[in-house]
């Protein structure tokens, strides 16, 4: 659990040559949806940004359109993680792109050494016409093997490449790899920035009803919170794999009156206090995958919760 208020939320993106990171990358860099995101990469060579979204290039860091910046890390990435706490405005979500080789443990690892992060997911890309392959290579197995183990999501990318059985196949072999993860399909790296960055809080609506809908292959529901909950237990809950929901965010009401901020992601959660000053009633937003969201199950999950 985190109680921390001010703590920018980290992703590790890592995954084999290929598979699609520098796609994902300059996508979410395109679709911020409003955040002001920091990616940081080992060297500015290795991810080509594209051109047309860099506003200025210093000797390590980039600016790009839509108040994001890119920065080069190098070998030291907690001087790197040090340098970005200094910006002003801080970032509102941190994407470090770890290389091919990279073990995203470690690199999740490396933020407990500094009190202004906190690890939100770790996400693994794969090639769904090669991930099989890939993971029986000599040289590589083991690399992806242990990449897959340590994530929290797994973007299944070039899915339209592959045939319907062949992507299946792929995709319970996958669930036995990454056991602790959501596995979800994309084309052309682009999934929605909500799913790989968090739900961000300027979108979650204070609807008076409980509201349920589709958009972008994902299902989404959100409804107002308004009796105290437990906060850490309806995280728990959320995180539970059998409820499958990819992400969930929300300021629920605890018993003291104050909100607290819960988040999941996968198997994982956090609770936080809430933004200075938020007021009224609690709100939660919920995203899974088409017909996997068991709306009465979430509504069973905030009442168990409440009771408790």
């Amino acid at each position: 659990m985190d109680m921390a208020t001010d703590k920018t939320p980290v992703t590790v993106l890592t995954g084999y040559l290929g598979a699609g990171k520098t796609t994902l990358v300059n996508h979410l860099l395109r679709h911020p949806e409003g955040r002001r995101l920091a990616v940081l990469v080992n060297e500015f060579g290795d991810l080509p940004i594209d051109a047309d979204l860099i506003e200025r290039r210093d000797e390590d860091m980039i600016a790009i359109a839509g108040g994001c910046v890119c920065c080069s890390y190098g070998s030291d990435l907690i001087e790197a993680l040090e340098r970005l706490l200094t910006l002003d405005p801080r970032p509102d979500h941190l994407l470090i792109e770890a290389s091919g080789v990279a073990l995203p443990g470690g690199i999740a690892s490396s933020l407990t050494l500094l009190m202004g992060y906190r690890l939100d997911a770790v996400l693994v890309l794969a090639d769904a016409e090669t991930i099989r392959a890939r993971a029986a290579d000599r040289y590589l197995g083991d690399t992806i093997a242990r990449q897959l183990a340590d994530a929290d999501l797994v973007l299944l990318n070039k899915a339209d490449l592959v045939s319907s059985d062949y992507l299946a196949e792929t995709g319970e072999w996958l669930a036995g790899a990454s056991p602790r993860a959501r596995i979800v399909t994309a084309t052309n790296a682009a999934p929605p920035a909500d799913l790989v960055l968090g739900i961000a809080t300027a979108h979650l609506p204070a609807y008076e009803h409980a509201h349920h809908h589709h958009s972008a292959g994902y299902d989404t529901v959100s409804f107002p919170v308004t009796a105290s909950v437990d906060a850490e237990a309806l995280a728990r809950a959320f995180a539970d794999p059998a409820l499958e929901l990819l992400r969930a965010k929300g300021f629920v009401p605890v018993a003291d009156g104050t909100l607290r901020t819960i988040q999941t992601v996968a198997q994982r959660w956090s609770v936080s206090a809430a933004p200075a000053g938020l007021a009224g009633p609690g709100r939660l937003v919920a995203i899974a995958l088409p017909g996997q969201l068991d709306r009465d199950a979430i509504l069973r999950a905030i009442k168990a919760a409440s009771a408790a």
